[in-house]
């Protein structure tokens, strides 16, 4: 079977550390049966590797975000936007993890600690950058986007879910994803009362309240009527709880703008894939969706997140649905 090879640019400005990423890559090389071949190129400051970028085609870019000539996450925004089709995995030090993942936050598909990874972790990484941006780019290229408000619709939300816990338990991360449910409430008090083109306003705003809350790592999407899914990636710990905490300032602050006679408000259900680990996304989601009701159906300022068997009241303070009378 002819090999597949797979062209790495290194941008680095530590001689030992390419020197090691190149040894690394050499053994993955030597070992991996015909399968799979890692051919690396090097560039030691960023403008080197943006002309390297320029002349030759690469699958994928490890990059370090401490250069002579670039620091910080300008320097994963300067090779983004020069290359948006190559898929980028960072490169940090022990102490840069916060750097890292405001990085992915910012688009790259990975980060990996320097000095702290083998060659199995290496080329596994690099496989799943190119294949979940891959996967990306194939999504972006169909119809699998909701017209009205942009965020991906039913299928295109539950495709990129399903490959990102795929991808998040065969490296044993499913803990870092949080799935959101939610539920627009009064939509069709709104329609009924001002029309159906005040009621799309509405959700266009209600959209831009989500879009606020979750960052552009995360996947949301529009999957009914008034409902909308969200996938947090990276969200471990207490995350659950400032996402809810952010999803109501941001509603509060849309609410004080004062734009319209009605009162934007969400029910909301949360659920963690990790405790689910035989399910579909399709599934977990099912979860988010009934803990919302659940929430909904009691008729108060909180959001319950279901996990396993435990529930807990998270206290979010979320709106209930109301209309207000604006010309007292």
């Amino acid at each position: 079977m002819e090999s597949k090879i797979i062209k790495v640019l290194l941008i680095e400005d530590n001689r030992t550390q390419s020197i090691l990423i190149k040894a690394v890559l050499a053994k993955v090389n030597a070992g991996g049966h015909g399968q799979t071949r890692f051919d690396l190129a090097w560039a030691e400051r960023l403008a080197a590797g943006l002309e390297l970028l320029s002349a030759e085609t690469f699958d994928v870019i490890l990059l370090d975000l401490s250069l002579p000539d670039a620091e910080g996450i300008e320097t994963l925004v300067r090779v983004r936007d020069a290359q948006p089709d190559i898929p980028i995995v960072v490169l940090t030090g022990r102490n840069d993890e916060e750097l890292a993942v405001q990085a992915m936050q910012a688009g790259a598909q990975d980060y990996l600690v320097k000095e702290n990874f083998d060659g199995q972790l290496l080329g596994r990484a690099l496989r799943y950058a190119i294949e979940r941006h891959r996967m990306q780019a194939a999504l972006r290229s169909l119809s699998l986007t909701d017209e009205l408000t942009g965020l991906y619709n039913r299928r295109g939300f539950y495709a990129l879910a399903e490959q990102q816990l795929k991808m998040a338990r065969s490296r044993g991360m499913e803990k870092g994803l949080l799935i959101f449910y939610m539920d627009m409430d009064g939509l069709k008090q709104i329609n009924d009362t001002f029309g159906h083109a005040e009621g799309s306003r509405a959700l266009k705003r209600i959209v831009g309240v989500i879009q606020q809350t979750f960052r552009e790592s995360d996947i949301i999407g529009r999957v009914g009527g008034d409902e909308f899914t969200a996938l947090a990636i990276e969200a471990s710990g207490d995350c659950a709880e400032r996402i809810l905490t952010r999803l109501r300032e941001n509603l509060r602050a849309c609410n004080a703008e004062g734009r319209d006679p009605y009162e934007l408000s969400f029910s909301v259900g949360v659920a963690r894939p990790e405790t689910y680990s035989a399910s579909s996304v399709e599934e977990i989601v099912a979860v988010a969706d009934a803990a919302m009701y659940a929430e909904k159906r009691s008729r108060k300022k909180n959001v319950i997140m279901r996990s396993g068997l435990k529930t807990v009241d998270l206290r979010a303070g979320l709106h209930e649905p109301a209309l207000l009378d604006r010309t007292a």
